[in-house]
């Protein structure tokens, strides 16, 4: 197990390259398993979650290569069964369940696993299978589903679920019929799941809105496809300007599907432009304090609300932050107080009062983002921070020490 040691209070400067997403890429290589020939994707990121999903689609039936940031997945005789020993690493994993029961019409799935930061129930996900004709069982830790063939259904979420979204979407594609998802996830992740699905046959409108149709097909074939730059590294980096008080250019970057943080960011004192050779984000003056409240996309990202929160530590004036997305996302709140932040805790709510400075100290990662947020309190704080448990900053930041490095950060990676 490694840990980041960071020496803070260095501005950050330069130029540095957004990855792809890791939450773009995660389903649309799961959907490498409704297809009946080779398909290359390209911006892959190199991350602890993109490699357990190549050992995942290697035990499916779909032996990969990957290299350079472009893997070829061969689909070839599928296997049921998702076991738990890959499993229990990675939320994402039940996003196999719709494309095996298109495929195959059985699927044994163990529980997922990922970051403790909610319950986030599966239950949306094989209510609306059922709609299409699935049958589940819960067997020893598993889900074991099965159907004859799925059926096209007129599907309403209780609530807009990305992942359920897009287990439907992928589920839709190969079904009899058509299938309709109301309440239906418009986060850009979703319109990209949609967008390859459609370069691979699939007959989909009305993806990046509330109600999606899909009209099924008999296959689909192989294509070659770019995954999207990741927009949550991508606000990262953009608090990471903000909180050293330097000024970085970020490439590749998706301004337009970061629209709500960088409202809030420029609110409370940041510039952030589009320029012919990237973004463009520093401080026009001090920070100040903001109110936040995470919401389904459009709104404020819930997966940007810890690196905001650290932003807010240093902003002069108090801000609040409301989570209304996952109930136990505020656990980098201790370790941020450790540092010296001023926030209490009401419930779903976190009221952050700015200080002067932080201080380094030894912290202790809780899940991704809480992880991204330690090591931008880190990179402003004085003195050495110690941020523990990073596996957890590996499953969804690609190389992060060495980018920060590039444009004047101190960290270094060592072994617990």
């Amino acid at each position: 197990m490694d840990k980041l040691i960071i020496e803070g209070g260095v501005p950050l400067t330069g130029v540095v390259h957004v990855s792809g997403s890791k939450n773009a890429a995660l389903p649309i290589l799961m959907g490498s398993i409704l297809l009946d020939e080779p398909v290359t994707y390209t911006n892959v990121p190199d991350l602890r979650d993109i490699r357990t999903t190549f050992k995942l689609l290697e035990l499916l039936g779909c032996p990969n290569a990957f290299e350079n940031g472009q893997v070829t997945v061969t689909p070839g005789a599928l296997s049921p069964e998702a076991p738990y020993e890959l499993v229990k690493t990675m939320r994402a994993s039940v996003l196999v369940l719709g494309p095996l029961l298109a495929r195959l019409g059985e699927a044994r799935v163990a529980m997922p696993g990922g970051c403790a930061i909610g319950a986030r129930p599966v239950d949306l996900h094989l209510s609306a299978l059922e709609k299409m004709g699935a049958r589940f069982d819960l067997e020893d830790g598993y889900i074991l589903g099965r159907c004859r063939k799925l059926n096209g259904a007129h599907i309403h979420f209780d609530f807009p679920t990305v992942g359920g979204t897009e287990n439907l979407l992928m589920a839709a594609a190969l079904a009899d019929g058509e299938t309709i998802l109301e309440n239906a996830a418009r986060e850009p992740e979703v319109v990209d799941l949609a967008r390859f699905l459609i370069a691979c046959g699939a007959r989909i409108e009305g993806h990046g809105t509330s109600v999606i149709r899909i009209q099924g097909v008999p296959r689909l074939g192989g294509c070659t496809y770019r995954i999207m730059p990741d927009r949550i590294e991508a606000g990262t980096l953009l608090a990471a300007a903000g909180i050293t008080d330097g000024e970085l250019l970020l490439t590749d970057c998706p301004f337009e599907e970061l629209d709500a943080v960088i409202a809030k960011m420029r609110q409370m004192g940041m510039e952030i432009e589009p320029t012919a050779d990237g973004v463009l984000a520093r401080r026009s003056c001090a920070l100040r304090g903001v109110d936040v409240t995470t919401q389904p996309f459009p709104g404020f990202p819930t997966d940007m609300q810890a690196q905001i929160m650290s932003l807010m530590c240093l902003s002069e004036g108090s801000g609040v932050i409301s989570e209304t997305i996952f109930e136990n996302r505020f656990m980098h709140v201790q370790e941020l107080v450790r540092m010296g932040a001023d926030i209490r805790l009401s419930g779903h709510t976190a009221i952050i009062r700015g200080v002067q400075r932080l201080a380094g100290a030894p912290v202790m990662a809780s899940d991704l983002r809480a992880s991204a947020s330690l090591v931008l309190a880190g990179l402003a704080a004085k003195g050495t921070t110690t941020v523990q448990r990073i596996y957890h900053l590996d499953r969804g930041y690609e190389h992060i020490e060495n980018k920060l490095n590039a444009v004047g950060a101190r960290i270094r990676r060592e072994a617990e």
